[in-house]
């Protein structure tokens, strides 16, 4: 009997109250209604932009160079120079944010300056963009004599970029279990064997995501270009050669697919070549980002097999 009345106890004390039941389904309700309106916001500006932008794009408009003379509008250097940015600037940081990564996490013994450096990430990471402009433009084009160039704007890409891929490799490298370290290490494997073949294999997500916030910042960046990358409409070979010399079109200005757009609405008031750039851009950043979990999923794939 006494058993009896102590199950029927907690059975009473376990029971949600009125007012309980009415919290958890307001909770439920809000949480719902926030993701609902998250995701109409998000549907409804792609779906707009790609509604007003892709009924003004042409092949003329994607495969020409504007021409003041002849009033004719062509973004073909703008993506072009957005696409030598890009891969520069991924280029460089990737190899830096996932080494600075792996020497905080698998080699650092000072935890104090490892915090330091943490901290100094964040702080950098939270900075608006058009201070890292006027930094690049001081540094690189300045102290450094890069002038107003793709590549001084793609260094500075390069340390706005760096915190994220740093953050997010380290935060991936920790999720890897202590086991499979030391796994490898008792079959004799020496510590960069173990980091090459057992660690970066399993944290290859952190790394991909990394790379794929860093595209959408770096697609969407216009601030900082506009005081170190410059606003020409100018067509740049990747490599040319001038007078015998070999030259890279990285030291010559011009203007990315963001500040075209800032150009065309601002300032020249085309906003049909506006909505058409913002609907290349989204287009362009979808079909990175699908490539970069692409190659995530392969080597995944891989390391499962």
């Amino acid at each position: 009997m006494e058993n009896v009345k102590t199950i029927s106890l907690t059975r009473e004390n376990t029971k949600v109250s009125s007012g309980r039941k009415t919290y958890i389904c307001i909770m439920k309700i809000l949480m719902a209604l926030s993701v609902t309106f998250t995701c109409a916001i998000t549907i409804f500006i792609i779906g707009y932009v790609l509604f007003k932008g892709i009924p003004n794009i042409s092949w003329e408009l994607l495969s020409t160079s504007p021409s003041y003379l002849s009033g004719k509008i062509g973004i073909l250097p703008d993506i072009m120079n957005t696409l030598y940015i890009l891969l520069a600037s991924l280029l460089i940081v990737l190899p830096l944010g996932v080494g600075s990564a792996v020497y905080l996490t698998e080699y650092a013994k000072n935890k104090k300056l490892v915090g330091i450096i943490e901290y100094a990430s964040e702080t950098l990471s939270g900075i608006p963009s058009i201070i890292y402009g006027l930094v690049g433009m001081l540094f690189f084009c300045q102290f450094l004599g890069f002038q107003t160039s793709l590549l001084a704007g793609a260094l500075t890409l390069v340390i706005m970029n760096l915190p994220t891929i740093m953050r997010t490799t380290q935060e991936s490298l920790k999720t890897v279990p202590q086991s499979y370290r030391e796994g490898a290490f008792g079959l004799g494997a020496g510590k960069w064997r173990v980091i090459r073949t057992v660690v970066l294999p399993n944290c290859v997500d952190g790394v991909i995501t990394g790379c794929i916030l860093s595209v959408g910042r770096i697609l969407g960046e216009s601030a900082a270009l506009l005081f170190t990358a410059g606003f020409a409409h100018t067509l740049n070979g990747l490599i040319s050669i001038q007078n015998g010399v070999i030259t890279s079109g990285l030291s010559s200005s011009g203007s990315t697919l963001t500040v075209a757009l800032y150009v065309y609405a601002k300032e020249q008031g085309e906003f049909e070549v506006a909505f058409a750039i913002s609907a290349i851009l989204m287009i362009l950043t979808m079909i990175i980002n699908l490539s970069a979990d692409a190659v995530g999923r392969y080597f995944n794939k891989r390391r499962s097999s």
